[in-house]
């Protein structure tokens, strides 16, 4: 389920198409992560991105 702008009466004449959050969250899936949002306490958004470690390459010595 894609993340959803609230109505128009919270948007304090902040343009945009809202797409910004999907586009994170999209791009850490392709790399086996999850981005979440959370609203904050007054106003606004809490937003974390976790990606796995990166794998060590085996060196062939």
């Amino acid at each position: 389920e894609p993340f959803r702008r609230l109505g128009a009466e919270r948007l304090a004449n902040t343009p945009g198409a809202g797409l910004g959050l999907s586009i994170v969250r999209a791009v850490a899936r392709a790399h086996g992560g999850e981005a979440d949002a959370a609203p904050r306490e007054g106003g606004g958004l809490t937003v974390t991105v976790t990606l796995p470690a990166a794998e060590t390459p085996v060196s062939s010595a």
